[in-house]
């Protein structure tokens, strides 16, 4: 049985050329496509293009900020997405981050674990039975679907990282969304706090997905490449969610990355597969033994290209 494989992708430059990628990844036996929900393109739109161009992969948002849907109209906009794409989408949500929800729109990010816990109280009982009946905390809601009907099995899947997270989402939802989380930290810190919440609640570990992004790259300048990943855990080593996973794993990298030190070259491969399409394949499989359900390939920008990366990570080349 060929092994789950998923991929992160944007549009790029131009949403019509970008689809020849997305009918080479169907073509190369990946599942499903992610895509982020910051600041380009709407993803659940260009969902819509893509999946009227293809006919079996799976699309899904790594993830949909809460705080800018309510979850009636988030409800709304996936059951619809689901429905044109012959029930191929998987709605990731999450709570974002103050940098965006507050210095972007002047939102406050409070009470997240709660919030999450009403957003997707809503988004289940509009899938499940079509209506919703909330006055919560934070939300309330009695939309109701007129003239269509979602799928009752439509999959919600949570950006989680903290304990109090993961708790909540092995109680509520069908999986979680990692980024930036190393296999040491899956390994060590999440899986065994997701395998006793799912025990509690009566779940298996077997029934939940934990999706991760893997950070790739065949390339020939394997330092060139772990300076783009660098640059990229700039940003994510700076926020406090990621802070909490990186000091719990790797909290010398941590402590010298505050210090202005680069990132070590055996950490950044820790969370990267850099180099030949045997240490890509080689850390995706890393990231299974910890745990990892569905390791998506994140294509990281090397002078070669990303095809090679694509093809290689794909799961007809394992």
């Amino acid at each position: 049985m060929t092994e789950r494989t998923g991929l992160f992708l944007e549009a790029g430059r131009s949403v019509d050329a970008s689809i020849e990628r997305v009918r080479l990844a169907e073509s190369l036996g990946y599942e499903s496509i992610w895509s982020s929900h910051i600041a380009g393109r709407d993803p659940i739109h260009v969902f819509n293009r893509w999946a009227a161009a293809t006919e079996r992969i799976g699309f899904a948002t790594g993830v949909t900020p809460i705080f800018l849907r309510h979850p009636a109209l988030m409800a709304q906009e996936a059951a619809t997405l689901d429905e044109l794409s012959g029930g191929r989408f998987t709605l990731g949500v999450g709570t974002s981050h103050k940098i965006t929800v507050e210095g972007w729109y002047g939102l406050s990010l409070d009470h997240p674990v709660d919030r999450m816990r009403e957003y997707t109280t809503i988004l289940r009982q509009l899938f499940t039975t079509g209506a919703s009946n909330v006055d919560g905390k934070h939300y309330t809601s009695h939309f109701a679907f007129m003239g269509m009907k979602a799928r009752a099995d439509q999959q919600i899947v949570w950006a989680a990282m903290g304990p109090k997270m993961l708790r909540a989402a092995a109680e509520l939802a069908d999986g979680v969304v990692l980024w930036m989380c190393s296999p040491t930290n899956i390994r060590n810190d999440i899986r065994p706090t997701l395998e006793k919440a799912l025990a509690d609640h009566g779940r298996s570990f077997d029934d939940f997905d934990v999706v991760a992004a893997v950070p790739s790259a065949v390339t020939e300048d394997v330092d060139a490449g772990r300076d783009l990943f660098r640059g990229t855990a700039m940003t994510y080593w700076s926020l406090p969610f990621y802070r909490k996973q990186v000091l719990a794993a790797h909290p010398e990298a941590l402590a010298g990355f505050d210090q202005g030190q680069p990132i070590p070259d055996d950490v950044v491969d820790e969370f990267a597969g850099i180099g030949t399409a045997d240490v890509v394949r080689a850390k995706i499989a890393d990231y299974r033994d910890a745990g990892v359900t569905l390791p998506v390939v994140g294509l990281m920008p090397v002078p070669e290209g990303v095809e090679e990366t694509l093809k290689a990570a794909a799961p007809t080349a394992a």
